[in-house]
């Protein structure tokens, strides 16, 4: 099983060196592997989003490294951290964040587009994507038309649309209720099965943390 993602004594900490400094992460390390999926379990305010932003280049590390596919990323200049970010990362938040201007459909092949993925093909791979969660029938739809639900969907979509081998989801069925919550998660798990990405999911749910291959617990800075 080939490892997707390793952290290696990430520490961070906010206004280092100041009175009010606030030591998120302390030396926490994590390895996942493709095709497994990990539930991250913290308090709030624990630094759970943090670990996320960290892990997928989007914020730096005081201390430690992020190796992604292999490769040392904490090494690696803005061009490849970027190119890295977009190419083989997925993200996916509590809060859709789709661009309402544009339609559901194209929200899923947007992503290709900033790869350089024609137009044919982005279009068929995202229906693809769509049909596989239920949502191919909204695809001409703004995300102001479609339910909380489908919203989440789309966004789960969008985030596998370049094919990454790393999904990092941030409490991504934390806006939706109970029923609802459990579809969208059912249909996350089974584009990520399908795929055989590796998956980071930070959830307060222990129901859906326990239908995923392992919990990690973050715990005064560190995962255990």
């Amino acid at each position: 099983m080939s490892e997707a993602l390793r952290l290696d004594g990430i520490s961070k900490t906010y206004n280092a060196g100041k009175a009010n400094a606030l030591t998120v992460l302390d030396a926490a390390d994590l390895t996942l592997n493709a095709g497994e999926v990990v539930a991250l379990v913290a308090p709030s305010g624990a630094g759970k989003s943090t670990l996320l932003h960290i892990a997928g280049l989007l914020d730096a590390p005081d201390t430690g490294r992020v190796v992604i596919g292999g490769a040392d990323m904490t090494a690696k200049g803005d061009a490849e951290r970027t190119r890295v970010r977009r190419q083989e990362v997925g993200f996916v938040y509590q809060f859709h964040h789709l661009l309402p201007e544009f339609s559901a459909l194209e929200n899923v092949m947007l992503p290709q587009w900033a790869n350089g993925v024609a137009d044919g093909e982005a279009r068929d791979h995202a229906m693809s994507l769509m049909a596989r969660v239920g949502v191919e029938g909204r695809a001409a739809n703004r995300p102001a038309a479609l339910s909380g639900g489908e919203q989440q969907r789309v966004a789960f979509c969008r985030a596998l649309a370049n094919r990454p081998k790393l999904l990092l989801a941030d409490e991504p069925t934390g806006n939706l209720d109970p029923g609802t919550s459990d579809t969208v998660f059912a249909a996350l798990m089974d584009l990520v099965r399908e795929t055989g990405l590796a998956a980071l999911i930070a959830t307060h749910n222990p129901e859906l943390a326990a239908r995923m291959d392992r919990t990690v617990r973050l715990e005064n800075g560190r995962l255990q």
